[in-house]
């Protein structure tokens, strides 16, 4: 029972983990309907999303000891396997994060109108924060020892992130015009760009 009870609380986090995401960074498209306190309402709506995508984690953790059955595939017979495989990935996805958030200061929480388009890591990939969050989920599920976590987490990843990028980028078309269509150009949005020289 409480298998099956951490598998669907395990589901219902990651959909409205991504809802509330994605209503999160639409700021510009928010604020025609709700005005200025849209703004606002954006940081708690992204403060919800991160409440539970630390369900999410939660979940993972509790399925090492209450996993279901029927879907229970190790990675390995030991442990260790996992957790090493599961820490080679943190290491780098880490890095991107943080260096992500550092970069792009206070907005990484609550966006403002007066935001100017980032710099940093921002200057060679345009999703720094979500290459290096995303793949700490497949990560856990790694140390977890869960076959069905990683391929649930990985078809998580190819599903939610490209719709994820697709709405943040309307809306910071919306908000920065042909600069970000520029920007856009000249960067990749998960790994760089790499240009002829001329």
């Amino acid at each position: 029972m409480i298998e099956l009870l951490n598998f669907i609380s395990l589901i219902i986090s990651l959909f409205l983990f991504s809802y509330l995401y994605t209503l999160s960074i639409q700021p510009v498209k928010r604020e025609k309907k709700r005005g200025k306190r849209a703004w606002r309402e954006c940081m708690k709506l992204r403060v919800s999303a991160s409440l539970f995508e630390f369900f999410i984690v939660v979940n993972m953790i509790i399925w090492i000891w209450f996993p279901i059955p029927i879907i229970n595939w190790k990675v390995h017979v030991n442990y260790l396997v996992g957790m090493l495989i599961g820490i080679i990935i943190i290491i780098p996805c880490l890095a991107i994060l943080l260096k992500g958030l550092r970069d792009a200061g206070s907005e990484a929480l609550q966006p403002s109108k007066e935001t100017q388009m980032y710099g940093g890591i921002y200057n060679y990939i345009r999703h720094p924060q979500s290459l290096g969050e995303f793949p700490l989920f497949t990560a856990i599920a790694f140390i977890v020892n869960s076959w069905f976590l990683i391929i649930l987490t990985i078809v998580y990843i190819i599903i939610y992130l490209p719709i994820m990028i697709y709405y943040e980028e309307q809306d910071l078309i919306r908000r920065f015009g042909d600069d970000y269509r520029d920007y856009q150009k000249r960067t990749g949005a998960l790994f760089p760009k790499f240009r002829k020289s001329e």
